[in-house]
């Protein structure tokens, strides 16, 4: 399953404005509402189970990268978002550096295995030190589609 399928632009931030763990998320979720992603009635259910599961253990997994995710039994399909953070944020990752991607998805409950194939797609990807490295530069939200789709990088000075 590539990230791209379960993206669109209006769910990339480009720059996140949060520094901290549990504001990170609250801005993710904030933003999925904003853009009706997620029915804003869904909103505190989700975050209650976000809290949950980061209470647990961090979803910092290293390489600045957080994945947080819940479940819920009212979703019909995986709900994703993508948050970048040039400045970093203080994510209490697993490695104790900031974290600069944020990449949060809701799963339906039914469909608790697609959580495991999620996050094993999003884990494989960000081991990967050039594509890190691409997404800090990007600078448009398709450029960041493009990325996750598995697209190769332009050529310097072609459109």
């Amino acid at each position: 399953m590539k990230l791209a399928n379960l993206l669109t632009p209006e769910r990339i931030i480009l720059e996140m404005t949060a520094g901290e763990h549990w504001p990170a998320i609250v801005e993710l979720i904030d933003h999925l509402v904003s853009c009706s992603t997620l029915p804003g009635e869904m909103r505190e259910e989700i975050l209650a189970a976000l809290k949950i599961r980061e209470e647990q253990v961090s979803t910092g997994v290293g390489y600045g990268v957080a994945i947080p995710h819940a479940f819920s039994e009212k979703l019909d399909k995986v709900i994703t978002i993508f948050g970048r953070s040039n400045r970093g944020i203080d994510f209490e990752s697993l490695d104790g550096k900031p974290v600069h991607f944020v990449i949060l998805f809701l799963v339906p409950k039914k469909d608790y295995h697609l959580h495991l194939q999620t996050l094993a797609a999003i884990a494989k990807m960000f081991t990967n030190a050039e594509i890190r490295r691409r997404l800090g530069e990007a600078g448009c939200h398709q450029e960041i589609l493009d990325i996750f789709a598995g697209k190769p990088p332009k050529a310097a000075g072609m459109a």
